[in-house]
């Protein structure tokens, strides 16, 4: 492919992973390879190309002869990834009550202003940034490398779910609520409580997703 090329397909392929993680193109949906190429004034061989990678990512099922689609969200794998994130995010967070160190602990004051600002603006997308942030520093507060590579990978796969999960009302308060109890365990040497507090926070997580896959079943797959 040509380097014109390339960049062509990189930013088509660019918008629309946006659009699917962001919800603007909900799973199902068909995606519109004709009007992609009007938008963006390209052949069909770039917008191919873009579809392509997604379905590498597992972001879009391509069905021959009948389209392409954004892939239905699996229940079933996010809740064993979030099974996963809470068994190790509690056992990290009781770590942290027992040896975060006042740097760290000083991060995680800073990060709950800033997702109070991102609430009150209801700015969902700095919101989710800034979530994300909490989780990090966490296990790079406590110098572990390993724990983050695993983490950060879980988050890849679950970066689409826990965007859609930011928006029922009022979820954005809860998850500020949930952190402030987090870090108000940690910040009080607790272990026991930032552990049970962080496996609430994931669980209030798994019960949303639960809700929303009963209220919109054409979302997801088993």
């Amino acid at each position: 492919m040509a380097k014109g090329a390339h960049s062509k397909a990189d930013a088509v392929y660019a918008e629309l992973k946006e659009a699917i993680l962001s919800g603007a193109l909900e799973p199902g949906c068909l995606i519109d390879k004709t009007g992609l190429c009007e938008r963006f004034g390209v052949s069909r061989f770039p917008v191919s190309a873009a579809v392509s990678k997604l379905a590498y990512d597992r972001l879009v099922d391509v069905a021959p002869q009948h389209g392409s689609f954004v892939t239905r969200i699996s229940v079933t794998d996010v809740r064993e990834r979030l099974f996963i994130r809470a068994a190790l995010e509690g056992e990290i967070a009781a770590e942290a009550a027992r040896r975060l160190d006042r740097a760290g602990k000083d991060a995680l004051a800073v990060n709950l202003k800033e997702a109070a600002a991102a609430v009150a603006a209801d700015d969902k997308a700095r919101f989710y940034m800034i979530d994300v942030g909490f989780h990090q520093n966490l296990a790079s507060g406590l110098g572990m490398a390993r724990a983050s590579e695993v983490l950060d990978g879980l988050r890849a796969h679950l970066e689409r779910v826990r965007r859609l999960l930011m928006w029922p009302a009022g979820r954005l308060k809860e998850t500020l609520r949930e952190h402030a109890s987090i870090a108000e365990a940690i910040e009080g040497a607790d272990p026991e409580a930032a552990r049970e507090a962080m496996k609430r926070h994931i669980g209030a997580t798994t019960a949303h997703l639960e809700t929303i896959a009963r209220e919109r079943p054409e979302m997801f797959s088993p």
